[in-house]
């Protein structure tokens, strides 16, 4: 890392980060969840005694979690779907379906994106908090609009692998399988 120049570093860090971004952001939020829920049930279960705090915490770590988990499913292609016709298609034909789903998805994922923000911002207009935490819900429920940014993102990324796919004739991505 000496000798490098300043643009090689960072576009190899930018390169990891969009590799491992949603698997760091999941781990993060999965530690906090498990952590804070071991803590409320041995304070619940030996002290007989539990905060609200803890169950918020819990439950918005698990919001984010559910969010930042859907796009990484959309980037890894690993979201259920049914794929029966598709096993019979060529290349070509598989490749466009991708893309028509991908599509759709987009403009579902747009169209949320938009009404979820827009909660964001009534949220913070008249600044609401949570009950326990006594933190403003903005921070919550960004969660949600975060979540289809970042599948918005990914899907634009899946839509430029399948159109390369396309042009120079290669499988298309099709992402793990869960059972075969």
């Amino acid at each position: 890392m000496g000798n490098e120049p300043t643009g090689i570093v960072m576009s190899d860090f930018l390169r990891k980060l969009d590799e491992n971004a949603e698997r760091w952001a999941l781990l993060v939020f999965y530690i906090v969840l498990v952590s804070t829920m071991s803590i409320e049930v041995l304070r619940r279960e030996v002290l007989a005694y539990s905060s609200i705090w803890g169950e918020e915490i819990v439950r918005y770590s698990f919001i984010y979690l559910a969010w930042i988990g859907a796009a990484s499913a959309v980037k890894e292609r690993a979201h259920i779907r049914i794929d029966v016709i598709t096993k019979f298609l060529g290349n070509r034909a598989k490749t466009l379906i991708y893309l028509f789903g991908d599509l759709v998805m987009l403009c579902v994922a747009l169209i949320a994106l938009y009404f979820s923000f827009e909660t964001v911002l009534v949220s913070a207009k008249f600044g609401s908090v949570s009950h326990g935490l006594r933190i403003s819900m903005v921070w919550f429920l960004t969660a949600v609009p975060l979540g289809f940014l970042l599948m918005v993102y990914r899907l634009f990324q899946s839509m430029r692998r399948d159109l390369h796919s396309l042009r120079h004739g290669e499988p298309v991505f099709e992402g793990n399988q869960l059972f075969d």
